[in-house]
């Protein structure tokens, strides 16, 4: 079954989903279970995407990528969270916060920082989760204060992919107190990780998508040049916001990518297996669970792409790429449990792919802000 088929897919991005897909089925699903049980970063994995032209190409073609629009990146997206979540991950963050400079920065700032990361040279990643604040952009304390002609970081990130693997890291940071205008406190800011008073360090190990690494950062008078903060002092509350429209709709992307692994898996499994003399597929109970399975992948890959075209379009993009996210994580989570069901006894064994679905699909309810965010933006956002 080909669950992930091009014909919802806008025929632009169908050439960049065939690419995925072939580099999907050579380098990510024959190694995933190697890394999951690991936990190493797939080094190796990395430098082929990079090399095959799939990693950091949403970056613009003036600054050395592709250009890769919402619609080409959701459509890799799905195909690599298929083959494998950890690795997958990796593989996007490479380029993580970029998005940010290219849109909003400076040419300078776009020929020294970005550049390298579409050529492979580099590592980028986004620093804006704290230990005690994850959803609320409005609150988080790190802060940059401004000194002379440099800027001083303070504070703590946690939960950072590439914290510890990147070249520089974009930093979400308070550069106000005004409390009659709190959207209007943080601002963004370019951290080379060389940087005197950057430490980084791995977080312990987690139960699910092993093969990405994040970290716990924690700056201490960190120094920047002034002209490393990104766009307009204060602005980075609104900056951050649209970036999270697109992100969401990506995120979307992982869990139908996830969802069709977990019904791959349910259906060969209960059509092969053999119980009281015929197989489970047979019996109406998991014809009626698999049928249930579908429903909620279509309807989630549906209104994906529809959010997916809305985003891309600025329609309300909030509202839409609230709807996507929750829906498709959601999917992946139902899809991936009745899987594990069906699978029985052997769904806990580690060597099972649907074991490590069901870990990882756990995962993306949670980022990208947690779902129950996500449902005051559909409320509060809705067009209606």
């Amino acid at each position: 079954m080909d669950l992930l088929d091009d014909s919802i897919v806008p025929e632009h991005a169908r050439d960049v989903k065939q690419e995925a897909r072939e580099f999907a089925r050579e380098h990510i699903e024959p190694n995933a279970q190697e890394y999951f049980q690991s936990g190493e970063y797939p080094h190796d994995i990395l430098e082929a995407g990079q090399e095959a032209g799939l990693v950091a190409q949403d970056i613009p073609e003036e600054w050395g990528g592709r250009g890769f629009d919402l619609p080409q990146l959701l459509a890799l997206t799905e195909e690599f969270y298929r083959a494998d979540a950890g690795i997958a991950l990796t593989l996007q963050l490479a380029s993580f916060g970029c998005e940010l400079t290219y849109e909003y920065g400076s040419d300078e700032q776009c020929e020294e920082y970005i550049r390298p990361v579409a050529e492979g040279e580099q590592l980028s990643g986004l620093a804006v989760s704290e230990p005690d604040t994850g959803s609320d952009l409005a609150g988080m304390e790190t802060r940059a204060e401004k000194e002379g002609d440099e800027w001083v970081i303070n504070g703590e990130k946690y939960w950072i992919g590439n914290g510890v693997e990147a070249d520089w890291v974009t930093v979400y940071a308070r550069t106000d107190d005004d409390e009659d205008n709190r959207y209007n406190n943080h601002s963004l800011f370019i951290v080379p990780t060389d940087t005197d008073g950057y430490e980084a360090e791995h977080i312990p190990e987690k139960m699910a998508m092993r093969a990405s690494k994040q970290a716990h950062i924690t700056f201490d008078d960190c120094r920047i040049p002034e002209e490393n903060l990104i766009g307009t002092e204060g602005a980075g509350f609104w900056m951050i916001s649209d970036f999270f429209n697109h992100g969401r709709v990506a995120v979307a992307g992982h869990g139908l990518g996830m969802a069709a692994a977990a019904i791959e898996e349910a259906w060969a499994f209960t059509h092969d297996r053999e119980e009281f003399g015929r197989t489970i597929n047979e019996f109406q109970a998991v014809q009626h669970g698999l049928a249930d399975m579908l429903l909620e992948f279509e309807s989630a890959r549906t209104l994906t792409w529809r959010a997916c075209e809305k985003v891309a379009n600025d329609d309300h993009a909030g509202y839409w790429a609230a709807l996507a996210k929750t829906k498709a994580t959601e999917a992946a989570v139902d899809v991936a449990e009745q899987g594990m069901q069906f699978h029985g006894g052997r769904s806990v064994l580690d060597e099972r792919r649907i074991a490590r679905v069901y870990r990882d699909a756990r995962v993306p309810v949670i980022y990208e802000g947690a779902n129950e965010i996500q449902r005051n933006l559909i409320y509060r956002q809705s067009p209606q």
